[in-house]
């Protein structure tokens, strides 16, 4: 028995098809085919039901597919493991963040790249919501999102920056004469603000609930710009972090909000018992010296 065997056993039984195994193996069909039998004459036993359209386990192949997956993944862990002690990575490793931060990205990734070409990585963008469940369910090894003061339960941060969050207006807005404004100024006028799962529209519900009233939301978008370019056409209040609204003057007019302000965190996030292989582990180091280097 050979494990080659069993990988093209257990692409054929996921597949249930010969080709698309066969693409995933890359390994021609006749090959495929012609290791898979000497499998089951080996065992003495068909693994696979070829009469249909589809190829289905047989009983015998319903009982072979989970040792089959438990073996290659044992040797999975024993090539990781020596890679882990030789310093030799592969596998994946899974990044997310929000729409909108100030951490260079596309330079830590393409350091980690440099440093091992074998990995493969993959980036995600979601609101912080969507990349916090995504780190707790194991899909992310670690990601940037927007955050309150409290730790979201189950998850460990980095913080990268604490935002001062403004209400951003046209300068012919009625508000425009004010460099501040207390919370509660805000109450029944048309807010333009992300979409909840946001960070930043969680910090302005928390706050506004706090004050005993509910923003009415006139424009939901995806993304600071496109708040920012509704805000500039006189269609509301735009929710920002100060930096990036006062990068919009003139066309945009900041005002900070007291009593109480806005506040947001910007942080790297993972999970409390870390990632669970060698490649995610070594990208979240990476990542945390990269930003204590900021």
């Amino acid at each position: 028995m050979e494990l080659r065997q069993l990988e093209y056993f257990v692409a054929v039984a996921e597949e249930r098809n010969f080709t698309r195994a066969a693409d995933r193996v890359h390994v021609a069909q006749p090959g495929v085919s012609a290791q898979i039998r000497k499998l089951e004459r080996e065992l003495g036993q068909e693994l696979l039901d070829r009469s249909g359209r589809t190829v289905r386990l047989t009983e015998a192949g319903e009982a072979v597919l989970p040792y089959a997956r438990a073996a290659l993944a044992a040797v999975a862990g024993a090539r990781q493991a020596v890679d882990e002690l030789t310093g030799l990575l592969r596998g994946r490793v899974a990044i997310g963040a929000v729409t909108s931060h100030n951490v260079d990205l596309p330079a830590l990734l393409a350091a980690f790249h440099r440093d091992h070409p074998e990995v493969e990585i993959t980036l995600t963008e979601a609101t912080s919501d969507e990349l916090t469940d995504r780190l707790r369910s194991g899909l992310l090894d670690t990601a940037v999102i927007s955050v309150g003061k409290a730790t979201p339960p189950g998850l460990e941060l980095h913080v990268v920056d604490s935002q001062e969050l403004v209400v951003a207006v046209s300068p012919d807005h009625e508000l425009a004469a004010h460099r501040a404004v207390t919370l509660d100024t805000l109450r029944d006028r048309p807010l333009i603000s992300l979409p909840r799962g946001t960070g930043l529209r969680a910090r302005l519900d928390e706050a506004c609930t706090a004050a005993g009233f509910i923003p009415r939301i006139a424009f939901e978008s995806g993304t600071p710009e496109s708040l920012a370019r509704l805000a500039a056409h006189g269609l509301g209040a735009a929710v920002l972090p100060r930096a990036f609204a006062e990068s919009r003057s003139p066309e945009l007019h900041s005002i900070a909000v007291t009593h109480p302000a806005l506040h947001g965190r910007l942080a790297l996030a993972w999970r409390a018992e870390g990632p669970a292989n060698p490649a995610g582990r070594a990208l979240l180091a990476r990542a945390r010296a990269f930003l204590a280097e900021d």
